[in-house]
């Protein structure tokens, strides 16, 4: 099939396009580079993919909608994972988080419609469950209270999901990704951090006591589950699904660093401070859905996730 991945020059949409190449499909992938962290680090993503021949990239802002005109219209499925990403950063520029992640839907829902592309897989997120109480997270759960724009744009893009599914019959699966690790991932993220700071016996400032929690998801889990998404959404029709892509095994931020320190034999320096606006007390993905109907099955656990990941910063991306 020929495959249009947005955000193909991320830490997930270079995993995703690179798989996608090795089962077969052609891909056209999109990316603007957003500056959030160095385009060199995005071009050394997508290195493996630009070396096939069945891989077209095309740099392209999905909030300009003039620019679509450059995209080739005899597309099977559209892999839309392209977003301002980070709960943070979007509560100090919330406009921006807006414009790309719900305008930028928007743009591409109706670019499909006009070419006549009807089946879409979603990157959403975890963020939009809020301070949920109730755990784990399951995909009927009321998601209507969000704690940072961030989240309001994924809960927003889902909803006009669902009405392009009404009105024109697209057939749309909506991914919750729980808090993805792994080779390539960006530089403002927790384990990132934490591993470079440890390993070079820098403090480590923890947000809170270090009881909050998280379902840390392996990137190949994540991409086995977006592959599947891809072949249930293919072989169907009438389909609009939610479902949880996590690890169903929240891991405690003191647990975390621990698990990092032992990897690297190093003992960790740990600098408390208060909690940040827009952090949640927990994620944890009830996957039961994921099971059943993509037959998901996370299959690393975080520490042999953790190593990996060190692996692959003390080699490929040491100048990442």
């Amino acid at each position: 099939m020929k495959v249009l991945i947005t955000g193909c020059a991320g830490f997930i949409g270079s995993h995703v396009s690179e798989y996608f190449l090795s089962q077969g499909h052609e891909v056209v992938g999109i990316d603007n580079f957003d500056p959030f962290y160095s385009k060199d680090k995005k071009k050394q993503n997508l290195a493996i993919a630009l070396s096939s021949k069945k891989f077209t990239f095309i740099e392209l802002d999905i909030v300009n909608t003039e620019a679509f005109a450059e995209l080739p219209s005899c597309i099977d499925v559209v892999i839309h994972l392209a977003a301002k990403a980070g709960v943070r950063p979007s509560i100090m520029d919330p406009q921006a988080y807006t414009d790309t992640n719900i305008k930028g839907t928007l743009n591409i829902l109706e670019w499909m419609k006009q070419n006549k592309i009807s089946k879409m897989v979603f990157g959403s997120s975890s963020s939009v469950y809020g301070n949920n109480k109730k755990v784990p997270f399951a995909e009927d759960d009321i998601v209507d209270f969000p704690i940072s724009p961030y989240a309001f744009t994924k809960k927003a893009c889902e909803l006009l999901n669902h009405t392009y599914h009404h009105l024109y019959g697209f057939d749309i699966i909506n991914l919750r990704f729980f808090t993805v690790y792994g080779p390539r991932q960006r530089p403002d993220l927790a384990i990132r951090k934490f591993v470079e700071l440890i390993s070079t016996d820098k403090p480590v400032r923890l947000f809170g006591d270090g009881t909050t929690a998280r379902d840390y998801t392996f990137i190949d889990d994540i991409r086995n589950g977006i592959y599947s998404s891809f072949n249930y959404v293919s072989s169907r029709k009438n389909v609009f699904e939610i479902i949880n892509l996590g690890n169903s095994s929240p891991v405690k931020l003191n647990e975390l660093i621990n698990c990092i320190s032992e990897a690297l034999n190093k003992k960790p320096v740990i600098k408390y401070e208060p909690m940040q606006p827009g952090d949640v007390d927990i994620t944890f993905a009830n996957i039961k859905k994921a099971e059943k109907i993509l037959n998901y099955s996370p299959a690393t656990s975080l520490q042999e996730g953790i190593v990996k990941f060190i692996n692959w910063l003390n080699n490929e991306g040491a100048g990442q």
